[in-house]
């Protein structure tokens, strides 16, 4: 039993802060989730009730979504939880899942964004191969790949820590990360296997963040070429640009602070760069998808019409 941990408990600090105003934050969390809930399942019921919307790019789109609601369901229900209670408290199983959650949902967006950088690679660089490179079975294949790699990385991340001895059980912060988790191991602990999955980790997915800037640059190329070029640049890559500036600014402030930066911040400060990701990109996203991608801001424009009627 030496390599099974002895803490069943966590106890989640991050809030502590915040308590002498918890009502107020719980009505506007509750208020902004429900508008992440509406945002997302509104696209998402868009794209699959609108048979013209069944093409590679919406159909990445609406994954992109689902993943939004994945990632949140794993953060706001608890934390709305913890806002109304006593003792912010999480169990050691539960503390792994949420951990879980979170890395996975991170790095399944930019395994999505990856895919939808291909797919409008192929659509502007190479629209002539489009249709023959890009089928039902191959965008199938893509989908499972944003979503099988960052699982199958991460159960075994969590495996690994699962197996770790644990001297503590206070984890400042509002949920749970499965590095804050590693460092809670008791001294002498071999962490060894988690820091090897961790750099894979890192390795894997800066190869991404590499091949969407390869794919950028093909792409600014082509778009230079013709005004029809530029118009279908302007038209389906902006919104994901903007996506992918905005999710890599924020997890790299999150990175960067969670390994460099001062334990002297305000702990409110520190909640807010640790949930940016959980707070800008579920709701920006299908913002400006969907009034950025015309066949959905027709969509929606009809429907406000005959509701308006």
């Amino acid at each position: 039993m030496d390599n099974v941990s002895v803490v069943r408990i966590f106890t989640l600090s991050g809030i502590n802060e915040t308590m002498n105003y918890r009502l107020t934050i719980f009505s506007f969390t509750l208020l902004y989730y429900c508008v992440i809930l509406f945002v997302n399942i509104s696209l998402i019921t868009i794209i699959i009730l609108d048979e013209n919307l069944h093409e590679p790019m919406y159909i990445l789109l609406c994954n992109f979504c689902i993943n939004g609601l994945y990632g949140t369901i794993g953060f706001y229900p608890k934390f709305l939880l913890d806002l109304l209670s006593s003792s912010q408290e999480i169990s050691y199983s539960g503390c792994l899942f949420q951990a879980f959650i979170m890395y996975s949902f991170a790095c399944a967006d930019l395994s999505i964004l990856a895919v939808m950088a291909y797919d409008r690679y192929l659509a502007i660089c190479r629209p002539l191969h489009y249709h023959s490179y890009m089928t039902k079975r191959r965008l199938s294949q893509l989908v499972c790949f944003s979503w099988f790699t960052p699982f199958c990385i991460f159960s075994i991340s969590i495996l690994l820590t699962s197996r770790l001895r644990l001297c503590g059980s206070n984890i400042q912060k509002l949920f749970c990360v499965n590095w804050v988790i590693v460092k809670l191991a008791c001294p002498g602990t071999d962490t060894v296997s988690n820091s090897v999955i961790a750099y894979a980790t890192i390795f894997i997915y800066m190869s991404h963040g590499l091949f969407i800037v390869w794919t950028y640059i093909h792409l600014i190329k082509t778009s230079v070429r013709s005004k029809e070029d530029r118009v279908k640049f302007m038209q389906t890559c902006v919104p994901h640009l903007i996506s992918l500036i905005t999710f890599v600014v924020v997890i790299l402030f999150d990175l960067m602070y969670m390994r460099f930066g001062s334990k002297n911040l305000p702990l409110s400060l520190q909640n807010f760069i640790s949930i940016e990701f959980l707070l800008i990109s579920p709701v920006m996203n299908p913002l400006i998808y969907g009034f950025k991608l015309t066949k959905i801001r027709h969509r929606i424009l009809g429907l406000v019409y005959i509701k308006g009627q």
